[in-house]
């Protein structure tokens, strides 16, 4: 079974940093096939680094659904239900992230050689939309590209 988040303990945990605390929001997916039909693990990961340059908190959460997307070179549908939970997550948070310095990460390389490329404008325009934040997108969306995927190794071990 896999563990929810609890977000009034994230919250409070937010609460209690000083003003200076950074927040790193990301989600990464990985699709995985169950009885011959593809869903994906989406891993949401919050990044508390506290005082902006002491240690980090990680908080997170895998979330299993079916996967449609019909090419898995070019996951448009995967890739934008990313984005949808991680705007999700920020406004869950929104009340206690007012203030301090938030940046949303989004696991898409903007080169079209990578095929996450295809969705990078509506990503980019939906987290602008709901978030008011310009989001990070790859090589510098740490927390969508490394901490969801440390989180998920650690969830396994």
């Amino acid at each position: 079974m896999m563990k929810k988040l609890d977000i009034n303990q994230v919250a409070e945990f937010i609460r209690a940093q000083t003003p200076e605390t950074r927040i790193y929001l990301g989600c990464d997916s990985e699709r995985v096939k169950i009885d011959g039909a593809w869903h994906a693990d989406y891993v949401l990961a919050i990044v508390v680094h506290i005082n902006g340059n002491n240690g980090c908190k990680l908080f997170g959460e895998v979330q299993r659904e079916r996967d449609y997307d019909q090419r898995a070179s070019r996951p448009a549908l995967r890739l934008m239900t990313e984005v949808y939970k991680v705007s999700e997550l920020y406004l869950k948070l929104a009340e206690v992230l007012e203030g301090r310095e938030v940046e949303v990460h989004l696991d898409i390389n903007p080169d079209e050689m990578h095929g996450s490329s295809c969705v990078i404008s509506q990503a980019i325009g939906y987290i602008k939309g709901v978030c008011n934040v310009i989001p990070f997108v790859k090589p510098d969306a740490f927390a969508a590209s490394y901490a969801a995927d440390r989180f998920k190794s650690l969830r396994a071990a």
